[in-house]
């Protein structure tokens, strides 16, 4: 498998937190910041796909704000476009605790082009390594009126064409809430306040 790719997704409405999410800061630093830095550190390129709210180079899903499905389509693209046509890591920008080592797991592992980790009874479909034949089903699916990246991850896991990470093997390398995302000021609160 080549090198991971990364895109950070920051487009998100943020209607229950609300404020953008990607503006919070947590120790000090913005959301996009860190996890720009995170994805940075593990994947090259790293593309933000979202308003702009990172130093990173900039796309855009159509129309904004539309999911992401279509944020991962309108990175995907940018990224074959500029010659990549390997698998990517894809980060919400709104999952704090996400660490270098996790995406490093992510990129690392071998097995399936698609990596997506398992946490809280629920596949982390936004902090997960998606193969060139995944990013194909984003484009397919989109184009069939899809929106649901969760739907795509199902799809592939009926063909076994999923390497699922479980709890056990990332908690290895990161904390219980390392992909915990914060959707409303108490969800901030609380993984702030955490021992």
């Amino acid at each position: 498998m080549g090198a991971c790719a990364g895109l950070l997704l920051t487009g998100g409405a943020s209607r229950r937190m609300g404020s953008d999410k990607a503006l919070l800061e947590v120790g000090g630093q913005r959301l996009a910041d860190r996890a720009a830095a995170a994805l940075a550190a593990v994947a090259e390129p790293v593309l933000e796909v979202g308003p702009g709210r990172s130093a990173l180079r900039c796309v855009r899903e159509d129309p904004p704000g539309s999911g992401p499905l279509a944020a991962v389509a309108a990175g995907a693209a940018a990224l074959r476009a500029g010659g990549h046509d390997g698998p990517v890591i894809v980060l919400a920008v709104d999952m704090p605790f996400v660490t270098v080592e996790l995406l490093r797991l992510l990129a690392d592992r071998p097995g399936p082009a698609t990596a997506v980790p398992w946490a809280g009874g629920h596949p982390q479909v936004l902090c997960a390594r998606y193969g060139p034949e995944a990013l194909a089903g984003v484009e397919r699916l989109r184009a069939a009126g899809g929106v649901s990246l969760k739907r795509l991850v199902e799809a592939m896991d009926a063909n076994g064409e999923v390497g699922w990470i479980q709890p056990e093997e990332w908690r290895a390398v990161a904390g219980p809430e390392a992909l915990a995302d914060v959707d409303t000021p108490g969800d901030l609160r609380r993984l702030l306040e955490r021992p």
